[in-house]
């Protein structure tokens, strides 16, 4: 164990039996490094984000190259600025407050530099997989086996060392914000795991455990708890710890941070299938997450009253404190966010926002609100105190608020207005009762102006982080060499030795002291039995979690099926891959809702049996393109072909990326046979002599298709290219759902 222990005896006022002194030393180095990693990769993250909006109001930003297309670099920001940066802050924020709060340092040294590099290099990892195409495609869930594998020993890593923290610690009792931690690493752990039950294909390639709406169930159970568990559980663990701190005053009220915390951890886990309304997902799951959305409207807003109301008295020192200035404002993020969720999750205001830029904004005010202004409030507040000096420029902190904050409302304004307008434009009918705006593009055109606004307002948040960036630099040039871990003395407490003599205690004196205990209530006891609050965190998650996910997975027959929807073809899966390594699901959904603008527009409703065979799901959650559920033999070979060459060949309006690499680069159906014995595995119904000869009927159809392209007035030789592959997918599209069905077929 890395604690420092110094054991003093003395005899306080000359008259008390001897106490036991230990000095402990707190591990900062560790807090300095993952703040360090928090400024770093935020700065990272943001940048990249800055170059998709830019990307998105002006298309040619996409011709860097093959890996730096809007497709391929936007998972890469997701992941940078949810791991990389709220991630680290996160265990920034772990690090410092539990040692100070158990009285204790971590557990082990060498286990914390494991995890601070081993996390530095999952996202390493992330940076350079992501541009180049490997991903499993699941929102938040992006990176392939190998480094899933990699995320999971970490994070054992670090929950081991927390937990065997908790067990050495010199406080009896749990302080709320440790709550909030137990839960997020509990949670994210399981989360982790379940979401990611792949079967690989290669050495950065797999497929899903699950297929069509049972992929997409699970994927919304992950991705909307993912957000849950590690971009507001342990935020407001920060919240609760140093708030206080800043403000000087204890918190507001105990009883709301016990009803807060117990009513978030139990509700929030059933609230994902919001994500899918009006989709293929039975009407009562989606219906059950909308319930318990509008549910966790209260107990969120209870957390962020006990915020604000912790600041009674301090709100004096708002004009020249800049960290409670981030704090108020990321609270008030936080309310707003946790309104608006809620409020969203509402079928009827589902019908309007999703697939839209509302959705984003709804994200963004979050995120650059209540994630980064409560990481920069955090990261002011340690500044000082890791580096033992003085805060190199208060104004330039103060500074990067006000940017920051201007930067958030041209956002969100931008967003919302952009939102709003797509929405409404899609659904709207003219007098004679046809679509308004048939043509998709007109919407992408009445959106541009918005676009511009986003990229001014990100450009301003990207700009004000840079300043917190040059403070940390400049307070660190004047920190002192030495610096030392900080030392504090605490008496060894009694409890501990009563927990090592508990085969000697007198049971009728153990009753009587727990009805003792009891008198100051029941959680306060609870806080003093980790291992059991912790037990209880698990079961609280799990109720909700089994209620939806068991009937999904287990019963039989939950899905109907459709005689005429097969397997794909050897070519078309290689299609499919190459779909999903280009980043196309994440500007084209492929889910038309039974809403009648959509039937209008796209053709009939998706069907839960028409996903049976896609691993994983493809549904997506955001149109910045039109849907392409029903895309198959709408347009010939060849206008594929030129679409993927230069859309506005095609679409003049069209902001997407040219793809000419798909017309040179070679097919490698080097794993098809892998990936149709792996499908075999998974139930597909594949035969023998298909996985053995799948290269040879790969060929046999690019050829065919190769030639129709020839034919068609376009380029020969193309039979060995991925355009080739990619055309076979997008022609099945929606193809088989149109085939005509005997009678009875469809069950």
């Amino acid at each position: 164990m890395a604690t420092v222990l110094e054991e003093v005896s003395g005899r306080p006022g000359g008259s008390n039996p001897s106490t036991e002194i230990e000095t402990v030393r707190y591990d900062d180095a560790i807090v300095r490094l993952f703040v360090m990693a928090t400024l770093i990769w935020g700065l990272v993250g943001m940048l990249v984000g800055l170059v998709l909006a830019v990307q998105l109001a002006w298309w040619p930003a996409n011709g860097l190259g093959e890996y730096f297309t809007y497709g391929r670099l936007r998972p890469l920001h997701t992941n940078a600025v949810v791991f990389a940066f709220a991630g680290n802050a996160v265990f920034a924020a772990v690090y410092y407050s539990s040692q100070r709060l158990l009285k204790a340092r971590m557990f082990s040294d060498v286990m914390s530099k494991f995890h601070f590099w081993g996390w530095q290099g999952i996202i390493v990892a992330a940076a350079i997989t992501l541009p180049m195409g490997y991903t499993q495609t699941k929102e938040y869930a992006e990176l392939e086996w190998p480094i899933d594998i990699v995320t999971t020993l970490v994070w054992v890593v670090f929950a081991v060392n927390f937990f065997l923290t908790l067990r050495n610690r010199r406080e009896k009792h749990l302080y709320v914000a440790l709550w909030f931690y137990i839960a997020s690493i509990i949670t994210v752990a399981v989360l982790h795991i379940v979401n990611n039950l792949v079967i690989p294909t290669g050495l950065f390639t797999s497929f899903s455990m699950y297929a069509g709406v049972h992929d997409a169930m699970i994927q919304w159970w992950y991705g909307h708890n993912a957000v849950a568990f590690l971009l507001t559980t342990p935020f407001l663990g920060l919240m609760y710890y140093f708030l206080p701190k800043a403000a000087d005053r204890p918190v507001f009220s105990y009883r709301l941070s016990i009803l807060h915390f117990w009513s978030i951890v139990f509700i929030y886990i059933w609230a994902g299938p919001h994500h899918l309304h009006y989709t293929s997902l039975p009407e009562w799951a989606s219906t059950v997450g909308m319930v318990f959305s509008i549910m966790l409207w209260m107990p969120s807003w209870g957390g962020m009253i006990n915020g604000l109301f912790t600041l009674r008295g301090a709100w004096h020192k708002l004009r020249d404190e800049p960290v409670l200035k981030f704090f108020v404002v990321g609270i008030t993020f936080y309310g707003m966010a946790t309104f608006e969720g809620p409020m969203m999750s509402i079928k009827t205001v589902n019908a309007l926002s999703h697939y839209t830029d509302w959705t984003v904004a709804h994200v963004h005010a979050g995120a650059l609100g209540w994630n980064g202004f409560m990481t920069f409030g955090m990261i002011y507040w340690l500044i000082p105190r890791l580096w033992k000096t003085k805060l190199w420029s208060t104004r330039l902190a103060n500074t990067h608020f006000w940017l920051g904050t201007i930067g958030i409302l041209l956002y969100i304004i931008a967003m919302y207005s952009a939102g709003i307008t797509q929405g409404l434009m899609w659904r709207a009918f003219d007098e004679t009762g046809r679509l308004m705006y048939p043509d998709f593009m007109e919407t992408v055109v009445a959106i541009m102006p918005m676009y511009w606004v986003r990229v001014l307002g990100g450009s301003l948040y990207f700009f004000s982080a840079t300043l917190c960036g040059v403070n940390l630099f400049m307070t660190a040039r004047s920190a002192p060499k030495d610096l030392s871990d900080p030392v504090v003395q605490v008496a060894r407490p009694a409890w501990r030795d009563r927990q090592v003599m508990a085969s000697t205690v007198n049971y009728d004196e153990a009753l009587f002291g727990l009805q003792d205990k009891l008198k100051h209530g029941w959680h306060r006891l609870l806080e003093g039995w980790p291992a059991v609050f912790s037990v209880l965190v698990l079961v609280a998650i799990s109720v909700g979690s089994i209620v939806e996910i068991v009937p999904m997975l287990l019963v039989r027959n939950n899905v109907p099926t459709i005689a005429t929807v097969m397997p794909y073809s050897p070519l078309e899966l290689e299609g499919r891959d190459i779909y999903i390594k280009e980043g196309c699901v994440s500007c084209h959904t492929q889910m038309i809702r039974p809403l009648r603008s959509e039937i209008e527009r796209y053709g009939e409703y998706s069907k839960a049996g028409e996903g049976i065979y896609d691993r994983p799901h493809l549904w997506g959650s955001k149109r910045t393109g039109p849907d392409l559920a029903r895309l198959g033999g709408k347009y010939p070979h060849l206008w594929h072909v030129r679409h993927m060459e230069d859309p506005r060949s095609t679409s003049p309006s069209s902001i997407m990326p040219s793809y000419p690499w798909l017309l040179t680069k070679s097919l490698d159906l080097g794993s098809t046979q892998k990936k149709l014995e792996v499908m075999m595995m998974l139930g597909v119904p594949y035969t023998i002599d298909q996985a053995d000869q799948a290269i040879d009927l790969a060929q046999a159809q690019a050829l065919e298709i190769a030639r129709e392209i020839a034919e068609q007035g376009g380029p020969e030789g193309l039979e060995d290219k991925e355009i080739v592959a990619l055309i076979a997918y997008m022609q099945r599209l929606g193809i088989d759902i149109k085939r005509e069905q005997p009678r009875g077929a469809r069950r």
